[in-house]
This record gives C-alpha cells, sequence and structure tokens, in this order.
C-alpha cells in the first residue's frame, strides 16, 4: 500500500486522482502544511522541506514532486494507460506539457503562499506580487491553450495524468473563470474531468468546488 502526504485543496489531490483511477490502495495523512510547524513537522521525516505531496511506496522509496510522483506512477501502472506509450508523438507532447506545469504555474504558488519570503513586510508589495502572479499563472495557461489542440482529453481521446493535472491546478487562483477565458479550448476538458464518475467521491471530499 501507498502513503501519501497531503492536504485537500493541495497539490496532492492529483495524486490520489491518479490513485484512485489507477485503483491502487493508499493510506492518507492528512498534513496541511500551511497551518503550521505542528503540520509541517508531519511531513519533516519524509521530506526535509516539509512540503507536499509525498509519496512513500511498499518498499520505502520517497518521491515528492508531484510531477515527478505522476509519471512514476504511470509507469508502476501502465495497465491504467493514463500516459502515452514512449516513442509517439503524443508522449513527447504529455512530457513536455507535464515538466510546464511544475515549472511555470505550479512554481508560482510557493510564491503566493508566502510573499514576503521575497518582498518583505511591505503589504502593498506583497499586494504587487499576488497581483502579478496571477496575472503570470494566467498567462502561462493561455500559452499553454495556443498550442493544444484538444479531443476528448487534451491529447487526443486518451485520458492521461495531463488532464488531472490541469484540472486540479486550474482550480487555484486566479480560478476557473479566469481559466475558462484564458484557455477556452482547454474548458471542456477539464469539465469533463471534473465529471468523471469514478472521481465523484475524491472531488466531494478533497476539492470540491
Amino acid at each position: 500500500m501507498y502513503q501519501l502526504y497531503g492536504a485537500a485543496g493541495s497539490g496532492s489531490v492529483v495524486v490520489e486522482a491518479a490513485l484512485e483511477l489507477m485503483q491502487q490502495p493508499y493510506q492518507l495523512v492528512d498534513a496541511p502544511t500551511w497551518e503550521g510547524d505542528h503540520q509541517r513537522a508531519k511531513v519533516a521525516p519524509v521530506n526535509p522541506m516539509q512540503q507536499i505531496p509525498v509519496l512513500v511506496t511498499a518498499s520505502g522509496e520517497v518521491l515528492t514532486e508531484s510531477g515527478a510522483i505522476l509519471l512514476w506512477l504511470t509507469e508502476q501502472h501502465p495497465q491504467a494507460q493514463l500516459a502515452p506509450l514512449p516513442g509517439t508523438a503524443q508522449r513527447a507532447q504529455f512530457l513536455r506539457w507535464m515538466s510546464f506545469i511544475p515549472a511555470a504555474i505550479y512554481s508560482m504558488y510557493w510564491v503566493r503562499d508566502v510573499p514576503q519570503r521575497l518582498v518583505g513586510e511591505d503589504p502593498a508589495a506583497q499586494q504587487g506580487v499576488l497581483d502579478r502572479t496571477a496575472e503570470r499563472i494566467a498567462y502561462c495557461w493561455q500559452q499553454m491553450a495556443s498550442q493544444l489542440n484538444p479531443g476528448q482529453f487534451l491529447l487526443g481521446d486518451q485520458l492521461t495524468v495531463l488532464d488531472l493535472y490541469v484540472a486540479v491546478a486550474s482550480r487555484w487562483t486566479p480560478r476557473r473563470e479566469r481559466f475558462y477565458q484564458v484557455a477556452p479550448n482547454l474548458a471542456d476538458v477539464v469539465r469533463r474531468v471534473d465529471a468523471l464518475p469514478q472521481l465523484q467521491s475524491l472531488w466531494a471530499r478533497r476539492f470540491p468546488f
């Protein structure tokens, strides 16, 4: 059984969604690290960065970084068919955008969560960071959308963990309303992921709208 450190509404939800679709049992260690040292202390033994998500395998292997966890899971459970096959054109684009989301979008939330890390205690400077990062995130979604021609899902008619990643990350600031504005061609895809019957219980428990 996997052990997953995470929290409702966080990046762990996409890993939870993948595990649900892969029909893999997992034990959840709830650790909303933004709530204080007592929560970060839960994560510190497995991730000195004290960040979630963290996946611990049955053999004790520790994986951090949501993108890496998702890619590893698709390799371990190919029967779920949540990633394009190696060597295909879809695989190249899959790897491209699976790297783009954490590098260009997810990384902005480290800044947003505690803006004083970069600009100190000035409230005006902090608000400026929040405003600029929200615009940057919207811009990145727009750029991604401009370079994709989705079918039922982002890379065609096969559901992948990339679809799960976008469906979760697009719920964060600047939230879905803005996402639909800047990435209209991706709107039906994330709504389709939202509506997957296998994930209705998970969304209700871990990331309700």
